[in-house]
C-alpha cells in the first residue's frame, strides 16, 4: 500500500431513541371517559321516569320511529322532560310523586294495623271485665283495673283492705289470686300477643332479712304469678319479661295504699 493513500473512516449513525411514555395518557383519556359516561347514564337513571326513559331509548334506536305516542307524552322526544311533573333533574327526584305515594300508602297501612291493634286490645278489655262481671261471687271486680298505654293494655290486680293477693310480707298467694290469674288467662287465649309481668309493693319497707329487701320481695310475686299462669295453661313462650319494681311506680298518691301492692300484666302491642 502506498504511504500516500487516504485512510477512510465510516462512522455509524444511530438515530435518536424514539420518545416513550405517552400511549398511558390516552389510555387514562379513555378510562376517564368511559367513567364519565357511566355516571352520566347512572344520574339519568336516577333522575327520569319510566316514560321519559322510554322516549329517550325510542329516539336513539332506529328500528323504532318516532311517533306521537312513542314517549308518552308531548315534549321533547314524545316524552316527558325532565323538568316535568316535578321531577327536577338537578335535584335527582325522578318519579318522586310514584315514591310519595309509596310511603303514603306503608304510612296507611301503619295506622291501619295500629288501629286494629288497638280495638283487639279495647275488645280484650271489655270481655275481661264481662267474665269478671258475669260470675262475680268472690268480689274479684274490685281487684281489677285495667288502661290502654302506648305499651299496650295494662291489667292491674291490686290488693284491696281485707282482701290481699299475697300473705304480708311473703310470696303465699291468696285464693283470690288464683282466682284473678285463671280469669285472666282465660281471656289471654283470645290473643297472640307477648305479655309481661310485672310485681309492685307499697313503700313499708320489708321487716325481714336484711339482705331482703321490697325489691326482691316484688320480683318473686312477679314470678309465683308467672308460674300460676302456666300451670293454667298460659304458653311459657308467650312471656316477654317478668320483674320487680318494688314501690318506684305507686299507682294511688298514698304510698303505703293497698292498690299500690299489685301485679301488673301488660298484653303487649305486635
Amino acid at each position: 500500500m502506498a504511504d500516500n493513500q487516504p485512510i477512510i473512516k465510516k462512522v455509524k449513525k444511530v438515530a435518536a431513541e424514539e420518545h416513550h411514555g405517552g400511549a398511558w395518557k390516552v389510555a387514562y383519556a379513555d378510562f376517564v371517559t368511559a367513567m364519565m359516561a357511566f355516571f352520566l347514564l347512572m344520574w339519568l337513571l336516577n333522575a327520569t321516569t319510566e316514560d321519559q326513559r322510554k322516549g329517550i331509548a325510542d329516539y336513539f334506536n332506529p328500528t323504532v320511529p318516532i311517533s306521537q305516542i312513542s314517549g308518552g307524552g308531548s315534549d321533547v322526544l314524545n316524552g316527558s322532560t325532565i323538568f316535568a311533573e316535578k321531577t327536577l333533574a338537578k335535584d335527582g327526584s325522578g318519579g318522586a310523586k310514584a315514591t310519595q305515594g309509596t310511603a303514603d300508602e306503608e304510612k296507611n297501612t301503619a295506622s291501619d294495623e295500629n288501629g286494629d291493634a288497638a280495638k283487639k286490645l279495647k275488645s280484650l278489655e271489655e270481655t275481661l271485665h264481662d267474665q269478671i262481671a258475669g260470675s262475680d261471687d268472690e268480689g274479684l271486680s274490685k281487684h281489677i283495673q285495667t288502661r290502654v298505654t302506648p305499651e299496650g293494655l295494662v291489667i292491674e290486680l291490686v290488693d284491696t283492705d281485707g282482701s290481699p293477693l299475697f300473705d304480708v310480707g311473703s310470696t303465699n298467694a291468696s285464693s283470690t289470686l288464683h282466682l284473678l290469674l285463671r280469669a285472666v288467662t282465660s281471656s289471654l287465649s283470645l290473643v297472640e300477643n307477648d305479655i309481661s309481668i310485672v310485681g309492685h309493693t307499697d313503700s313499708l319497707a320489708y321487716s325481714g332479712a336484711r339482705d331482703y329487701s321490697n325489691w326482691e320481695l316484688s320480683t318473686d310475686r312477679a314470678n309465683v304469678a308467672r308460674r300460676l299462669m302456666v300451670e293454667q295453661g298460659f304458653p311459657q313462650g308467650m312471656i316477654d319479661e317478668v320483674a320487680g319494681k318494688a314501690d318506684t311506680e305507686p299507682l294511688v298518691d298514698d304510698r303505703y295504699a293497698p292498690q299500690n301492692r299489685r301485679i301488673s300484666i301488660t298484653i303487649l302491642r305486635s
